[in-house]
């Protein structure tokens, strides 16, 4: 039946013939019971069909030779008695004995001992005579029913028999199969004359029919036998290994308490006894190392909050020490910055020592409001300008889409920006950097690329790594805490959104970072900014600037 839903018709599966090759490809490669159940019936069905065509074949064959062996003995019987009969009488050139001679032959010997009615005689010779008797035709074999090669054949071999299948009218306006035999029979005083008999086939050919539908019910049922064997005993394999396959998939998605029922002694139930000892010593280890992971960040949350306090304190004393420094010998002076500077980067690494507490204990929120990905980015680069000219660096933002509001919290978003821009200029070696926002109907995303050292594929897989550095000898300029951009990856991820990284020895640095419009929404298909840039090496000409900036060659040590 067909449902209709609103302006749409919703047509069966059965129905919709278009999709039953797609169903059965997907069904091919999901299902192993679907697989291994066609693949048997393929197989036995082939089998099936040609045993059945070879013993259709066999039979046809037997059933042929037996009947055509027959009835040639039949016909040369007949043949033979004829003879005998004709060579004993004497009709002394009297044509009418002759006639009646031939006639009770055709009666009483070759039409009885023949088999057949369908009996013709032809006289070879095309000479006229007078005591010759006419031949005839009977039983409704006619001489258009005789092959010329059958009858040279008959007219120039006078001790031999010759045969042929023909096709013999049914009396319904069809044909049923024969067997058409000829021969000469030699008739005193008028000589040779061609003597046929034809035999029908289709008792034999009936018999063939029932056999061979006998042989495809047979097979049909052998098939559907198969078939129901194949699937009960599928089913008694299949089921315990689905079962397996949908508790490990709940096992993996975090349901630690599914297991496997064990029914039995045999090889199943020895799996389900080993999958549900691993799933309980799996469920041990978790929560052992889930409460393991519970102390770890209650420890550091409880020893962050407890650092705040005497960390103001310090930072207040190093403060006012700081301020003092002039009056201090160059030393002591020299002591108060160091103290001043390192008090600073403390306070720094405990506020991101709790912002990673928070996202451990799955504590984050998200303080979302309409912004414009493009403006957020030029506030950052504008608060860093200053930096960006200490280390001698210009910053570049080309921005052909972004502007449009988009649902994020500015904060973590803004957090994300100054993070990328200040790894960027304190790795970018002087040279530029480019910052680039653009969007479509679906994401906005934002791009940091610098022309700096640039990264092996194995820094770039762990740089989102706590507290890992490409090289720890490396200096550092800004500071920073080695949380910087694991942090930043997890403002991206609670935004439902992605950060990427391409990277090249030699080339640079790009960092993507790409929203969906919608928070909740999943993003698909490619960043409106390319992560790795188009044939590997970016120019700053390709990105469309109308002022193109010259990068400073590299200083290489001698």
């Amino acid at each position: 039946m067909t449902t209709r839903t609103g302006t749409h018709t919703v047509v069966p599966a059965w129905r919709d013939w278009r999709s039953w090759g797609r169903r059965i490809a997907l069904a091919w490669r999901r299902s192993l019971r679907f697989r291994t159940l066609a693949a048997t019936l393929t197989l036995t069905a082939l089998t099936i069909l040609i045993a059945l065509v070879w013993m259709s074949l066999a039979i046809q064959n037997d059933l042929y030779e037996s009947r055509s062996a027959q009835v040639q003995d039949a016909a040369k019987r007949a043949t033979q008695a004829a003879q005998t009969t004709l060579d004993a009488a004497v009709v002394e050139g009297d044509p009418v004995a002759l006639q009646v001679l031939m006639d009770e032959v055709r009666r009483e010997i070759l039409s009885r001992q023949g088999g057949t009615t369908m009996v013709a005689v032809f006289r070879i010779d095309d000479e006229p005579s007078a005591i010759a008797p006419q031949g005839f035709e009977g039983g409704g074999l006619t001489a258009s029913m005789i092959s010329p090669a059958l009858q040279e054949s008959v007219q120039l071999t006078g001790d031999r028999q010759w045969w042929q299948s023909i096709a013999l009218p049914d009396g319904d306006e069809g044909e049923t199969p024969g067997i058409l035999v000829g021969q000469q029979l030699v008739v005193p005083e008028a000589g040779a004359y061609e003597l046929y008999f034809a035999y029908d086939l289709a008792s034999e050919q009936q018999t063939l029919q029932f056999v061979q539908v006998t042989l495809w019910v047979v097979g049909i049922a052998l098939l559907v036998l198969i078939g129901g064997i194949s699937l009960f005993v599928l089913r008694s394999v299949t089921v315990p290994i689905a079962q397996a396959a949908e508790t490990s998939a709940k096992l993996a998605s975090g349901d630690l308490a599914v297991r496997l029922p064990v029914r039995g002694e045999d090889e199943f139930a020895t799996l389900g006894r080993s999958f549900n000892a691993m799933a309980d010593s799996i469920e041990s280890q978790i929560k052992e190392l889930a409460e393991l992971s519970l102390v770890q960040q209650r420890f550091v949350s409880d020893v962050s909050h407890e650092l705040r306090t005497p960390l103001t304190t310090i930072r207040l004393a190093a403060d006012m020490i700081n301020d003092q420094r002039d009056e201090f010998e160059p030393a002591t002076a020299r002591a108060a910055e160091l103290l001043h500077a390192q008090v600073q980067r403390f306070e720094l690494l405990l506020a991101d020592l709790l912002e990673i507490s928070r996202y451990d204990a799955g504590s984050v929120q998200l303080e979302t409001e309409a912004t414009s990905l493009a403006h957020l980015a030029e506030d950052v680069i504008e608060s860093m300008r200053q930096l960006a000219e200490q280390h001698g660096t210009d910053v570049r933002l080309v921005a052909p889409g972004g502007y449009s509001p988009v649902e994020m919290d500015p904060r973590r978003v803004r957090r994300i920006v100054r993070n990328l821009l200040g790894n960027a200029i304190e790795h970018g070696e002087g040279r530029p950097i480019v910052v680039t926002v653009d969007s479509d109907q679906r994401a906005v995303a934002l791009g940091v690329r610098d022309f700096g050292m640039g990264m092996s594929a194995e820094d770039a897989e762990r740089v989102f790594d706590r507290f890992w550095r490409a090289d720890p000898s490396r200096r550092r300029t800004i500071g920073g805490t080695g949380l910087g951009l694991s942090i930043a990856l997890g403002d991206a991820r609670l935004h439902g959104g992605t950060l990427s990284v391409w990277s090249e020895p030699g080339g640079g640095t790009n960092f993507v970072l790409t929203l969906p419009r919608r928070l909740g929404d999943n993003l698909v298909g490619a960043s409106p900014v390319e992560v790795e840039p188009p044939g590997g090496a970016l120019t700053l000409e390709d990105l469309g600037l109308t002022q193109p900036i010259s990068l400073p060659s590299r200083e290489v040590d001698s």
